[in-house]
């Protein structure tokens, strides 16, 4: 589940990207978060034109929505992507040093996940 709305964007964005014809409910299943939720980050998308929504009919009866990036949206997944990234390789840093100092206060023991 997406911790703040730069990771919601970065995450409906891949999924867009994926998937254009998703529904809402299936975006905020895949994401995550709540129908209303991904309403508004989708909402807030289209807003800054990184998301064009469009109905194309595929019967007269049910209209089909589809969610394209756009040349803007592109370039906002892709920088959004990697300040993602490179704030979970510096977590992914600190964690890695915080288990080797536990390790070491263990006596240089590893880790096996089990007990006794």
């Amino acid at each position: 589940m997406p911790e703040t709305a730069d990771e919601l964007s970065v995450a409906l964005l891949r999924r867009l990207a994926d998937a254009p014809q998703a529904s809402q409910r299936e975006l905020a299943r895949d994401t995550g978060v709540s129908l209303g939720k991904l309403n508004y980050a989708l909402r807030a998308l289209i807003d800054k034109g990184w998301v064009k929504a469009g109905n194309f009919g595929r019967n007269p009866d049910k209209l089909s929505y589809a969610y394209l990036l756009t040349p803007s949206g592109i370039e906002a997944k892709a920088r959004l992507t990697r300040a993602f990234l490179a704030r979970k390789m510096d977590e992914y840093e600190r964690l890695r040093a915080q288990i080797e100092d536990l390790q070491a206060d263990l006596g240089g023991n590893e880790f096996t996940g089990r007990q006794g």
